[in-house]
């Protein structure tokens, strides 16, 4: 099937920069549309319905953010890259602000023109069909997007909704794969800076000079390169929340920055004289031992007491193995959706694999495991992933004694029926009456399933 071709809005002033810049991306296959005032420009959007717009900012008849403004009331789906002569560091926060999807300084080249539209372009794309997703498979537990049940998940939930809207600094600690940042996107989407910036950074993926530059920005000249000032991370998350993941790779020398930004609230940037102030809400997470760290002199030990006005453990997986029968169900609901497969369901064998397993790699195994199931419309790659043994019939995983799948099956059956008597009874404050006609049974059998799973208020 043919290709939509993308059609790029350029708003320019200036004629003269309208035909070469239609000239040059016209050549990159693009479909251009031109516009030298807000108002034509307007019309243009209605009737045309563009993928990106370039927008320069000094327009004659209206402001460039104004106009950002409008646009973004017409269609939230339209790109969005200003240009600009200034460089001025307060206009791109605005800009950044306002709605714009990035920014490019004249002059410029057309290589750094090919680039930012592409790239623009591209994560537009993956942020509407994110958005779409998420709308298909929103309910009221989603929220957080953290699945379970069991009595550890429970209580992380409530302390979530405790803390959310304060402004305590939020340690959250756990294995890799256990769901960190799930948590801190539910922090944030709880608490009263929901509408303002979320923005992640994780600490272990960029370099100490880059780091620094990523998180507090630079002036013009404070590097070979740097040919004008750029904010940092700090400065667009300004009123909202800034996430540093894998905190414990943070370089010490940036720790120091970074303390300050806690107790001050203002930072220099790089090459920087005068301080920048900011209303930002950190939240902090990491898999690495921080007191370890601090007896080895790789981690501040006034930083880790700053961060830890709260922590937020979060158990690995083999800790909670009641929630793999919600967690197996919500990624079979959202990978069928996304991937337009037909697996309704996960055979006991596969389950009662599931509930012996380890999980070293915790919810995110589990969740690449079931992708894999649906793509490929089989469960045998799970005997690829999980070492197991078939011993008279019954398949079984290595690290764990022998037990026939009729027992898998009703060992899973109490796992669950416990987890779901114990969910209904912390919901009804313990009401056993209300509780037993949610549950739909008597309230002698409720009774006796509390004395027999040893279930206590």
């Amino acid at each position: 099937m043919k290709q939509k071709k993308i059609i790029i809005l350029i708003i320019d002033d200036d004629p003269e920069l309208l035909g070469v810049l239609s000239e040059f991306l016209s050549k990159e296959g693009y479909t251009i549309l031109t516009a030298e005032d807000g108002k034509t420009a307007i019309e243009i959007i209605k009737n045309n319905h563009p993928d990106l717009i370039l927008l320069d900012i000094g327009m004659p008849d209206i402001n460039g953010i104004d106009l950002l403004g409008r646009i973004k009331i017409l269609s939230k789906r339209i790109a969005v890259v200003m240009l600009s002569a200034h460089g001025d560091t307060n206009t791109i926060v605005s800009a950044i602000r306002a709605g714009a999807d990035d920014f490019i300084t004249k002059p410029y080249d057309n290589e750094n023109i090919k680039t930012t539209i592409k790239r623009t372009i591209e994560r537009k794309a993956l942020s509407s069909e994110s958005g779409s997703l998420k709308k298909k498979l929103k309910s009221k537990d989603d929220l957080v997007n953290f699945i379970g049940d069991s009595n550890q998940i429970l209580n992380i939930k409530k302390m979530i909704e405790q803390v959310a809207n304060t402004e305590l600094t939020i340690l959250v600690r756990g294995e890799s794969g256990t769901g960190k940042e799930l948590v801190t996107r539910g922090i944030h989407c709880l608490s009263n800076r929901r509408d303002k910036p979320f923005i992640k950074v994780n600490c272990a993926t960029l370099p100490e000079n880059l780091l620094e530059s990523e998180l507090f920005g630079y002036e013009r000249g404070a590097f070979t390169g740097a040919q004008r000032a750029k904010p940092g991370r700090f400065e667009f998350a300004n009123e909202g929340t800034i996430f540093l993941d894998e905190i414990g790779e943070m370089p010490p020398s940036l720790q120091a920055k970074l303390l300050q930004v806690l107790e001050e609230k203002e930072f220099n940037r790089l090459g920087g004289k005068k301080s920048v102030k900011v209303d930002v809400r950190i939240i902090v997470a990491t898999n690495r031992d921080l007191e370890e760290g601090i007896r080895n002199g790789s981690f501040r030990e006034d930083l880790f007491y700053r961060l830890n006005e709260v922590t937020i453990f979060l158990p690995p997986l083999r800790e909670h193995k009641e929630d793999i029968y919600l967690l197996v169900d919500f990624f079979l609901k959202k990978y069928t959706e996304l991937y337009g497969k037909d697996v309704t369901s996960i055979s006991s064998t596969t389950i009662g694999l599931f509930m012996n397993y380890d999980w070293p790699g915790n919810i995110r195994e589990l969740e690449n495991l079931i992708k894999k199931i649906i793509v490929l419309g089989n469960e045998e790659v799970v005997y690829t992933v999980i070492p197991h043994d078939v011993v008279e019939g019954k398949v079984i995983y290595k690290n764990t004694k022998i037990i026939p799948l009729k027992e898998v099956s009703r060992l899973a059956i109490q796992k669950a029926e416990k987890a779901t008597i114990k969910s209904v009874l912390a919901k009804t404050n313990w009401n056993r009456i209300q509780a037993a006609k949610l549950l739909q049974v008597s309230y002698r059998s409720l009774l006796s399933k509390i004395k027999e799973y040893q279930i206590r208020e």
